[in-house]
C-alpha cells in the first residue's frame, strides 16, 4: 500500500516523531510512504495533488487547507487522513490576536466532513474533531523511542534543570520568571539546562545554552537532572501532547510539571515526578528532588518504564496500522 504524507517538511518536529519514527514498522508491514513537504504556494499544492491518485491513502498533517485546496485533496485522494498534535483551529497560547480564528475554524470544519479518518494525539484533539463532523479516529500519542536515550545518572554536584522546546513554547518559561528567580535563590547549586534555539536570563537562576541539535539532544537531556515543563492553562495548551515530558521521561528524569493538559496522564506524582501549581508547589518539588540523588534516579527508572509502556513507538506504529489496515 503506498501512502502520500503531506507534511510541513520531513525534519519538522511533527512529522519526525509522528510519522518517520514509524515508518520502519510500517514498511515492515508492506506500507511505503512517500513525503511531500509544504512548497508554500498555491501552484506547487495543486501540482502536489494531481499526484495523490497515484497513492492508496494520503495522510494530511497538521495543516488546514483552504476551501478550495480541501476540495482538491478529497477529489484526488482515495483515502484522506488526518494527524494533528495541536489545537490547530485555534492560535497559539502567545497570539496577541487573541484565540479565536475565523478562518481555521472555518478550515478546520471544512476538512473534518471530508476526511476517513483522524488520528489526534490526545482525547481533547480528537473531542474537537469529532464536534466538527468527522466520520471517525483514533487516538495515537506523541511516541519516544526509549531505547536511543541514555539514562540519566544523577552523579552531579549541581542540581540542572532541563527544559527543551522551540523559541515559541519558551515563552511559557519566560512568563513564570518570578517562580525561576525564586527557585534560584531559595534551592543552593540549582541551574536550568535549556535545549533551544532561544535562551532566557534569569538574575538568580543561572541558564546553560545548548542550541538544540537532534544529534545531541538526547544526551543533553540525560546529563541533567529533573525535567520542567510549564505550559499556560488554556485551550491552546490542552491540546498538547507532552513532547517535552516524554522526551525528559525517555531520559530517566523525573519530571516537575503544571497540571494542565495531558501533564496529569503522564506523570504520576511521587512516582515519576510531581505535579505543581502553585510556588510553593514548584518550591517543594524542585528541593525534594534536588536534594536526594537516589530519589531521582529510581523516579527517573519508573519514568523510563512508563514511556516504554504507553508511549513507545513500537504502540504508535501498531495503532497506525490499524488505522491503515481499516483503509485498506
Amino acid at each position: 500500500m503506498r501512502l502520500a504524507a503531506l507534511v510541513d517538511s520531513r525534519e519538522h518536529v511533527c512529522c519526525r516523531y509522528r510519522l518517520r519514527a514509524f515508518e520502519p514498522f510500517l514498511n515492515a508491514s508492506g506500507y511505503q510512504i512517500t513525503y511531500f513537504a509544504d512548497p508554500g504556494s498555491w501552484t506547487g499544492r495543486i501540482g502536489i495533488a494531481r499526484q495523490l491518485g497515484e497513492f492508496d491513502a494520503v495522510i494530511l498533517q497538521r495543516r488546514l487547507p483552504a476551501y478550495w485546496e480541501s476540495w482538491l485533496l478529497r477529489r484526488h485522494a482515495r483515502r484522506l487522513v488526518f494527524d494533528l498534535d495541536d489545537a490547530v483551529w485555534l492560535r497559539d497560547s502567545f497570539s496577541r490576536k487573541g484565540f479565536e480564528s475565523r478562518k481555521r475554524t472555518n478550515r478546520f470544519g471544512l476538512l473534518m466532513p471530508r476526511l476517513d479518518h483522524y488520528a489526534a494525539g490526545n482525547d481533547y484533539l480528537s473531542e474537537a474533531c469529532l464536534k466538527a463532523k468527522a466520520p471517525r479516529g483514533t487516538i495515537i500519542p506523541t511516541c519516544v523511542d526509549v531505547e536511543k536515550y541514555p539514562a540519566a545518572r544523577h552523579e552531579g554536584l549541581k542540581s540542572m534543570l532541563a527544559w527543551i522546546g522551540s523559541s515559541s513554547t519558551l515563552q511559557g518559561i519566560e512568563a513564570m520568571r518570578p517562580l525561576w528567580e525564586r527557585l534560584g535563590k531559595e534551592i543552593p547549586n540549582l541551574v536550568m539546562k535549556v535545549i533551544c534555539d532561544r535562551f532566557p536570563k534569569f538574575e538568580h537562576l543561572p541558564v546553560i545554552e545548548i542550541p538544540w541539535s537532534e544529534a545531541t539532544e538526547r544526551n543533553e537531556l540525560a546529563s541533567a537532572d529533573i525535567g520542567i515543563s510549564w505550559i499556560p492553562d488554556d485551550r491552546w495548551s490542552r491540546g498538547k501532547c507532552g513532547l517535552k515530558v516524554l522526551q525528559s521521561m525517555a531520559a530517566g528524569l523525573p519530571v516537575v510539571a503544571n497540571r494542565v493538559g495531558v501533564h496529569p496522564e503522564m506523570i504520576t506524582p511521587g512516582e515519576t515526578g510531581f505535579l505543581a501549581d502553585t510556588p510553593d508547589e514548584w518550591a517543594w518539588a524542585i528541593r525534594t528532588l534536588a536534594g536526594d540523588a537516589n530519589l531521582r534516579r529510581s523516579m527517573g527508572q519508573k519514568a523510563r518504564e512508563v514511556v516504554r509502556q504507553k508511549y513507545s513507538v513500537e504502540r504508535g506504529a501498531a495503532e497506525w496500522l490499524k488505522v491503515l489496515d481499516s483503509l485498506a
